[in-house]
């Protein structure tokens, strides 16, 4: 369940001011994450607009290299990976398509950190298929698990309990309508209110809330009271059903 605190005190980490200091914060979260131990199954996500993935993929995984870690640069299709090579012709050797990385390791386990760049729903059963069979930890680049087209129903909760439930957040960094979302590991989620003067820290969160509980919050609401207004409605609905 999620928890939230409305005390600013709380809010200990910093909101990047651009998106190259948001990259850097990106960078020091990941390698922090991978070297928890806590998960095999890393996410890390900037979620903007128009924004161009392959630079800063290319910048994570040349990051990742300065911290001595082995990595394997991975996507979902071959003209994404060939692009990657075109743009960066140091990490060609390292770069491959999901195809390319399924007959790599069906011959030879790979260990090395796995950079995953922007798999999205249409490549979840090709992209479960690679993590399952890579030996080492994977890291997701501005991934999508999730689709709003199978959001309800049987095949979008076995999703839940299963792949999707095995990712933890190392890097979250999302603009809304008069704030901000951040996690960077291992702090606590942290929502930010945009006021006059700035971006003020305005609560803390244990997992990262749902858009009810942020719209309540920076709202000035009790986002605990809102939940169980919901569930109430939730139960009539059902019972309606029933």
């Amino acid at each position: 369940m999620t928890s939230s605190k409305d005390t600013t005190k709380d809010a200990t980490g910093s909101l990047p001011a651009d998106l190259l200091t948001a990259e850097a914060q990106l960078q020091v979260a990941v390698v922090a994450a991978l070297a928890s131990g806590v998960s095999r199954r890393w996410s890390a996500n900037l979620r903007f607009e128009n924004l161009r993935i392959l630079p800063v993929a290319l910048r994570l995984a040349r990051a990742l290299l300065a911290k001595d870690c082995s990595v394997l640069i991975v996507w979902p299709d071959a003209g994404a990976a060939a692009l990657a090579r075109r743009d960066a012709d140091d990490l060609s050797a390292i770069t491959l398509d999901f195809n390319q990385l399924k007959r790599k390791e069906s011959s030879t386990p790979d260990t090395s950190v796995l950079l995953a760049v922007g798999p999205q729903p249409s490549d979840y059963d090709d992209f479960e298929a690679v993590c399952d069979g890579h030996a080492g930890p994977v890291v997701m680049l501005n991934g999508r698990l999730e689709d709003a087209a199978v959001g309800i129903g049987s095949v979008a909760r076995e999703r839940r309990r299963g792949f999707v439930a095995t990712w933890q957040q190392a890097y979250w960094l999302q603009p809304l309508d008069g704030g901000a979302l951040l996690r960077s590991y291992p702090e606590t989620w942290q929502l930010f209110r945009l006021d006059p003067d700035g971006y003020r820290p305005l609560s803390t969160f244990e997992t990262r809330p749902d858009p009810e509980t942020i719209a309540a919050v920076l709202a000035g609401e009790d986002p605990d009271g809102l939940k169980q207004q919901l569930k109430s409605v939730d139960r009539f609905l059902d019972g309606l059903q029933n």
